[in-house]
C-alpha cells in the first residue's frame, strides 16, 4: 500500500524477510535452530577484529570513507556476515557499561555499512534509502535492534528521536534493560550514518574507549566549529541542533559544552562572543549544512602517482570538504 512502512531488514538471519519484529522488538523468526548462549564479550571482540581488518583494507586511512563496492565482493565481508549470526545468541546481561558502549557503537557503525552494501544498488545518499535507520537491523540476543533502536533507545538513554516527543522504547519494551541511562554525548562523534558529514569511522575497544571518544570529539568539533568575530557569528555542526538536549538545557549551554574540545583561539573567540551576547546581543549561533552524500571512498589505482613502490600514500586521503 502506498505510504506504508517499509519492512525491517534483519541482516544477520538466513532470510531477512522471515524475521519480523513485534512492537516490543522481540524476534518472531520461525525455524531458527536453538543454539547455546554465546559469550557476548568474545563475540564483541571477534567483531572488533573483523572491523579493524575492514577498516585497514577497505576504508580511507582517516576513516572518512568506505570502498563499498570492493568490500561487498570480498571474502572478509563474507566472514563478517557469518560472524554476525553469533549476535542472535549472545547474552548481553554480562556486559558492564563500558563493554555495552563499545559493543553498541561498533555494531551501529558496522550495521550501517552492512545495510548500505545490501541495498539493491549503492545509493548516492543514505537519504535515498527509505526509512534506512528505522528498517536496518540485526537480531541481537533474540531482540530486533534497528539503527534507531541502538542510537536513541540504547546509547541515548531511551530519549526521543529528534522528530518525536515520546521515549524511543515503550515502558514494557524488553530491550529497556540494555539502555545506557547515563548518556555520554560524545557518542555523536563516534556514530557514523553513512554521510560525508558524519564523523570518521573508528573501531572502539574497552581499553581505548575513553581516549578514542575524547579524540573523536576533539577532531570533529574543532573541524566543524567556526568563529567569526567580525560578523559576531558562531557556527556549529548540525548535530548540536538536532541533539541539543544531549549537550545542555539550552543552546548556550550546548555551545559552552564544545569549549573543552576547541583550540585556544576558538575558545577565546566564543567566550568573548558569549559575553557580547549576554550584555549587548546581536550574536548569531548558526549550524552548518549537513552533507548527506554517501561517504564512499575509491582507492587510487596502481597507476596512481600517489602509489609509491607499491604502497599507497594514505596521508593523501583527507575527509571530503563540505
Amino acid at each position: 500500500m502506498f505510504g506504508s512502512e517499509p519492512p525491517v531488514r534483519v541482516l544477520n538471519v538466513s532470510d531477512p524477510s522471515v524475521a519480523k519484529p513485534t512492537t516490543s522488538g522481540t524476534s518472531q523468526q520461525t525455524g531458527t535452530k536453538q543454539k547455546t548462549v554465546t559469550d557476548a564479550v568474545s563475540v564483541s571482540q571477534q567483531l572488533q577484529k573483523l572491523m579493524l581488518r575492514m577498516k585497514g583494507e577497505f576504508m580511507a586511512a582517516d576513516g572518512s570513507g568506505v570502498d563499498y563496492v570492493s568490500l561487498k565482493s570480498s571474502d572478509l565481508f563474507k566472514t563478517y556476515k557469518n560472524a554476525t549470526k553469533d549476535l542472535i545468541d549472545v547474552n548481553l546481561d554480562s556486559f558492564n557499561r563500558t563493554q555495552k558502549m563499545v559493543f553498541f557503537i561498533n555494531i551501529y557503525n558496522a550495521l550501517t555499512i552492512h545495510g548500505l552494501i545490501e541495498c539493491d544498488s549503492l545509493p548516492s545518499s543514505v537519504l535515498d534509502v527509505r526509512q534506512f535507520w528505522r528498517t536496518t537491523a540485526y537480531n541481537i540476543s533474540n531482540h530486533i535492534f534497528t539503527l534507531d533502536d541502538i542510537e536513541h533507545g540504547i546509547l541515548r538513554g531511551n530519549r526521543p528521536h529528534p522528530a518525536a516527543n515520546e521515549p524511543h522504547f515503550t515502558s514494557k519494551d524488553p530491550r529497556l534493560k540494555y539502555v545506557i541511562t547515563d548518556v555520554d554525548p560524545r557518542i555523536h562523534f563516534a556514530l557514523v550514518c553513512g554521510a560525508k558529514s558524519c564523523p570518521p569511522i573508528n573501531v572502539y575497544t574497552e581499553k581505548n574507549l575513553e581516549q578514542a571518544l575524547k579524540m573523536a570529539s576533539k577532531n570533529f568539533i574543532e573541524q566543524e566549529t567556526m568563529v567569526n568575530m567580525k560578523f559576531k557569528e558562531i557556527e556549529l555542526s548540525r548535530i548540536f541542533q538536532w541533539y541539543r538536549t544531549d549537550f545542555g538545557v539550552d543552546e548556550l549551554e550546548a555551545v559552552r559544552w564544545t569549549l573543552q574540545y576547541l583550540c585556544e583561539d576558538k575558545v577565546y573567540g566564543i567566550e568573548r562572543l558569549l559575553e557580547v551576547l549576554q550584555y549587548e546581543g546581536g550574536v548569531r549561533i548558526t549550524y552548518s549544512d549537513y552533507n548527506w552524500h554517501l561517504n564512499e571512498f575509491t582507492p587510487p589505482s596502481d597507476e596512481d602517482p600517489q602509489v609509491i613502490h607499491g604502497t599507497k600514500n594514505k596521508n593523501t586521503h583527507h575527509k571530503p570538504t563540505k
